[in-house]
């Protein structure tokens, strides 16, 4: 459909509230937007290009047809536009990823001995705080907790541990209260996860006055030794809470969202207040918004998809600019939270200095990923000039071999799209060979991954615009010549490492070298792919050596357990490596008559269990 055919069309749309979306030839949707006038909203998009930002250009030039759908309300019309994103994830919508986890802090209050945990979701008959911004900022969490509380963070189960082993490192340094000796009862360590349940909620305040009350009290009763006790934890929470306390005390419950638009990339930053604490920031990347109605436009798509998925929701969202919608918004997150959320746009007061702090945080945040783009960006224009192409190489692709001995080969191939990993993109391979065989690895490899790609499977496509072999000449000669086999031309650059395992310089089949050394930005580039297909290669080998481990020859050796096994093969590499070591060698691993049963094991002997 031409542009006359679309713009003739879309003057026919109702003059009413409702969904449309944009499809490509190909009957892709590549857009979906929601409309208080869907007539008034959809022609605007079809007016003279010329009038248009390019970003919107370039959106229509790949339109081909749209269809709308005509909802009673503006409301209905949000929460319809949220769930197509979801569904279609089209190109030209800010999408945010549904993979990023919004863990929780739980402990079971039935345990005896809980511990502090990480969950998907608030589970129920737990204890649970959150939701934190990642795994990461849920982990720092727990340690802190754990180091202020002096909770034990070891593997041990209580208190069926209990007197077992010796105590830990961290007992002796007195960083451990020491449930492991017998010390610490049910009722006093359930006290202590209390403690963490205030620490946990933000509210220092409350257990620092509970402390001070519980510490005068042993004083007074003249029971200096758990006075002191009380002191050192009080001392510790303040200082916990110096350190993590940044208070706004007339906000409530609240979310501060601030949108900065920079010069090459626009960043949204989310701090998260409870109580008037700050506990925690979430920002996310996106392209530069055309002007200040492009940015309420996101603003308004990012907090209905940000929030679709919560399981708690703030009593208040603050905003850095008004959006058109805003009384919309406030309705769908009170739809979402089962309770009243305002939305609010401050221009005064303590509210308005939170958003200049997110503002801040996001301006910060925009000018790194600029940083690194531009970066990353030199670094593909050197690679490009290096190897003479007439574009700058967009999708890398490196490989590397992993095995022990020979035993558990397998290969590794991991893909950059414009200097970033596509992890979806990454792939593994087993192989089955006899011996260690480096080129005869990559060979197979390559053969196997340009076969699927012939055949037309979608994970192997596209080919990549440069193929990174780990190791040197011989390894990008192996790659060459499988290339040739299949007509592929793409070009091939070993990675050669130095002393250190850091990729030192790039070079071609035919021996020439390329140095990286004295180029920061291509030797950054280079070097991150290296550590990440040598990390994703050899993280494979040892998933399947471990099995094998745990299911081999020295299964049911007297004498040898889990820990003896994995001593035996971290020394000797594998068990035909076992099988070849006299009983002396073996000795130097496990004990004497240990080594004996492995030894006769594995010789089709065996030995008298006393």
């Amino acid at each position: 459909m031409d542009l006359e055919a679309l713009r003739e069309k879309a003057n026919m749309c109702p003059q009413k509230p409702g969904v449309y979306r944009m499809i490509d030839a190909s009957g892709v949707v590549i857009y979906v937007g929601k409309a208080k006038n869907l007539k008034n909203r959809v022609t605007q998009y079809f007016q003279n290009p010329e009038t248009q930002w390019i970003k919107t250009r370039r959106l229509v030039s790949h339109i081909d047809r749209f269809e709308t759908i005509v909802t009673d309300t503006e409301l209905e019309a949000l929460v319809l536009e949220n769930t197509l994103i979801k569904h279609y994830q089209p190109k030209y919508n800010i999408l945010l990823k549904d993979d990023k986890g919004y863990p929780f802090i739980c402990f079971d209050p039935k345990a005896d001995y809980p511990r502090l945990m990480l969950s998907a979701q608030a589970d129920a008959g737990k204890r649970c705080f959150g939701p934190y911004g990642g795994r990461t900022i849920a982990h720092e969490v727990i340690d802190i907790v754990q180091e202020t509380l002096k909770l034990p963070n070891c593997s041990r189960r209580f208190p069926r541990d209990i007197g077992r082993e010796r105590p830990c490192l961290r007992r002796h340094l007195g960083r451990c209260i020491g449930v492991c000796e017998g010390g610490v009862s049910k009722a006093q360590y359930h006290t202590l996860l209390e403690e963490a349940a205030l620490l946990l909620e933000g509210r220092c305040d409350e257990l620092t006055a509970s402390l001070g009350v519980e510490m005068e009290r042993a004083a007074e009763a003249l029971d200096f030794e758990r006075a002191a006790f009380l002191r050192d934890r009080l001392q510790a929470v303040e200082r916990l809470d110096r350190r993590q306390k940044v208070v706004a005390a007339h906000v409530p419950d609240a979310d501060v969202v601030c949108l900065y638009n920079g010069a090459s990339r626009a960043c949204i930053a989310v701090l998260h207040y409870v109580e008037g604490t700050l506990l925690g920031k979430d920002q996310t990347l996106l392209p530069v918004c055309e002007d200040d109605e492009d940015a309420a436009d996101t603003l308004s798509q990012f907090v209905t998809q940000y929030y679709r998925d919560r399981p708690m929701l703030p009593r208040e969202v603050l905003l850095s600019q008004e959006t058109p919608d805003a009384a919309l918004l406030g309705d769908y997150l009170t739809k979402l939270a089962g309770r009243r959320v305002y939305v609010l746009f401050p221009q005064r007061g303590e509210k308005r200095r939170l958003l200049e702090m997110a503002m801040e945080n996001a301006r910060e945040e925009a000018r790194i990923a600029t940083l690194k783009e531009e970066k990353t960006g030199r670094g593909l224009a050197l690679l490009q000039t290096a190897l003479g192409m007439e574009n700058a190489p967009y999708r890398l692709e490196a490989y590397d071999i992993s095995h022990t001995a020979g035993e558990e080969t397998v290969g590794g191939m991991v893909v950059f799209e414009g200097g970033k990993p596509r992890k979806s993109a990454y792939r593994k391979f087993r192989l089955e060979r006899e011996a260690p065989d480096d080129y005869a690895s990559i060979a197979e490899v390559l053969r196997r991954r340009l076969a699927r790609a012939a055949e037309g499977d979608e994970k192997f496509l596209p080919l990549p615009d440069v193929l990174l072999i780990d190791g040197g000449e011989q390894h990008a000669q192996t790659a060459r010549r499988v290339l040739e086999e299949t007509g592929v031309k793409i070009p091939v650059l070993g990675m050669v490492k130095d002393d250190h395992h850091r990729t030192r310089a790039l070079v071609e089949p035919d021996g020439r070298e390329i140095g990286i050394r004295t180029q920061p930005a291509l030797f950054t580039l280079i070097g991150t792919i290296g550590e990440e297909v040598h990390r994703f290669a050899i993280g494979y080998h040892r998933t399947l050596r471990d099995k094998k481990v745990r299911k081999s020859a020295l299964d049911g050796i007297p004498g040898v357990g889990e820990a003896r096994k994995s001593a035996l093969i971290r020394k000797f590499g594998s068990v035909k490596a076992i099988r070849a070591a006299s009983e002396d060698e073996l000795a130097s691993v496990v004990p004497k008559n240990t080594a004996a049963a492995v030894y006769a094991r594995l010789h089709g002997a065996e030995t008298d269990e006393k």
